[in-house]
């Protein structure tokens, strides 16, 4: 394949983030030597960003929801990024929240990435998680009830919007009787 096609190939795609399985799979690479050198060339050229290990931009202009959920999988963006975007929390928090696999804070590019580990059982549930753009994002019920599961006595500023009946359903997932419990009290003070 002409090498300037590799590059068009790559920005067919919708997604601003490609990891190395992404651009394998575009490119129709199997031999991981070849595939190692052409994102080496690429990336050194500037046609590719490397942002982290294994993780490439295709320009400046990237999603960084997208870029957060394509460091570690599964991952999905969830806690106080979706809380602040729903109106429940005011708190402005320049980082982007993710539940992931591992609890670790990662800076990319001038960008804080916090990951809070949520045990797999809750992590690989696609409940109350979307799939929005190019990455996964929890519904503000689903970052509600991850952050209260981690932080029992989390402080929100406003959960009129929150749906409880979707929480009470969504809170079984977790196999947590005193989270019910949490979720229960947090109702009858947002009344």
């Amino acid at each position: 394949m002409a090498t300037e096609n590799l590059i068009a190939k790559l920005y067919q795609s919708p997604k601003t983030i490609l990891t190395t399985k992404d651009i394998a799979l575009i490119w129709q690479e199997t031999n991981t030597a070849n595939l190692t050198s052409k994102i080496k060339y690429y990336a050194k050229e500037g046609s590719l960003i490397r942002l982290t290990r294994g993780v490439f931009a295709k320009n400046k202009e990237y999603d960084v929801k997208e870029l957060a959920t394509s460091i570690y999988t599964p991952s999905y963006v969830s806690f106080e990024t979706v809380l602040r975007e729903a109106g429940i929390i005011f708190q402005h928090h320049d980082a982007i929240f993710v539940a992931g696999p591992y609890p670790i804070t990662k800076k990319i590019n001038g960008h804080t990435i916090i990951f809070r580990k949520l045990k797999n059982s809750v992590l690989y549930n696609a409940l109350g998680v979307k799939n929005e753009k190019n990455y996964s994002i929890a519904t503000p019920e689903r970052a509600f009830l991850d952050t209260i599961y981690l932080s029992p006595k989390f402080y929100f500023d406003n959960l009129r919007s929150i749906n409880w009946e979707v929480c009470f359903e969504l809170a079984k997932i977790y196999h947590n009787k005193q989270l019910i419990k949490r979720v229960a009290e947090y109702q009858k003070h947002a009344q």
